[in-house]
């Protein structure tokens, strides 16, 4: 008799706890958000990655004039280097160096991890994800949400019923703090 009890406490306690913990579970709510939609329906959004994408081709214009001039010094020293002593070789070699380093540097000061890219990003649409956050955390509060997942983020959703897309509730609330585009005007691209 003894052993029977040994043996069925355990199994009752683990029956306990899978049931409580699935009946929690069942209690959870859930749902997803698909922030490319989102923020593709933004106007405020589109017109930061339009001013990111002039910077950027502005700067990679910028860059690639100064690898340019490193390709032109370089065939020119080619081309002089048989008829130049070694001390002018030298002085051309640095020259062509410190140019190509300073390219370099440019490259590197517009699109470096700190660079200027990275901050006008910083500047221009760290705000809107923001706001969008702070939509979800509030739709999140007041509807008991326990999970939002976000569809567009790349996380393996293999279904997602549209009930539980709850995007254009995160538009109409930061519609109260920007503008957005209107709810029969959005369009899934």
């Amino acid at each position: 008799m003894k052993t029977f009890k040994l043996f069925f406490i355990p199994l009752i306690i683990s029956v306990f706890v899978v049931t409580a913990t699935s009946l929690y579970a069942q209690n959870q709510r859930f749902a997803y958000v698909d922030t490319e939609y989102i923020l593709n329906n933004i106007p405020e959004y589109n017109d930061a990655q339009e001013e990111l994408n002039t910077f950027s081709k502005q700067w990679e214009k910028e860059i690639a004039d100064a690898f340019s001039l490193v390709e032109d010094m370089y065939r020119d020293y080619q081309t002089q280097s048989v008829l130049l002593p070694d001390d002018l070789k030298r002085k051309k070699e640095n020259e062509i160096l410190e140019k190509e380093r300073a390219a370099k540097a440019l490259q590197l000061k517009y699109f470096g991890p700190e660079g200027d890219l990275f901050n006008k990003r910083q500047e221009l649409v760290q705000p809107i994800q923001e706001k969008i956050f702070n939509a979800i955390q509030e739709i999140a509060e007041t509807r008991n949400y326990a999970f939002i997942f976000d569809k567009a983020s790349g996380a393996t959703m293999l279904y997602a019923s549209p009930r539980n897309d709850i995007s254009d509730d995160v538009l109409d609330e930061i519609g109260s703090v920007m503008q957005t585009v209107r709810r029969e005007d959005r369009s899934r691209r």
